[in-house]
């Protein structure tokens, strides 16, 4: 598991993010449990107290719960993923049109370059076989 973290925007947001990008990614799925907050600080190189913080943050969202003895896990709630993973999407796809609308691009025809690249990709898969 990567962590790239880095100093332009607060630690605990970009922790926030991963851990939400690796529920939607099936990373963790519903139902797991997390590792420790010091297991996770290690990994990300972080103190445990930002850890802590993001997890209690995701705690309550909703996303993670804790169970007193045993750790944190995933909630089951898969609609409650499934919103998350909409959401995220949606905010990618409109950072797209800002970003192409910089370049001068509207969206008519940052859309059709879309579809050019998704055209381009799904020929460069049928000629890789996958």
């Amino acid at each position: 598991m990567s962590w790239d973290l880095n100093s332009d925007r607060p630690i605990f947001i970009q922790i926030i993010e991963k851990i939400q990008m690796d529920i939607i990614s099936g990373l963790y799925r519903p139902g797991d449990k997390l590792p420790s907050v010091r297991e996770l600080a290690g990994e990300a190189s972080v103190n445990p107290n930002t850890m802590q913080k993001a997890l209690s943050e995701l705690e309550r969202t909703g996303l993670v719960y804790a169970q007193r003895t045993s750790g944190r896990y995933i909630t089951e709630d898969t609609a409650m993923i499934g919103r998350l993973k909409e959401t995220l999407a949606e905010g990618i796809i409109s950072g797209f049109f800002i970003n192409m609308e910089k370049l001068g691009f509207q969206k008519e025809e940052a859309l059709a370059l879309l579809g050019k690249s998704i055209e381009i990709k799904g020929e460069q898969e049928d000629d890789t076989g996958m």
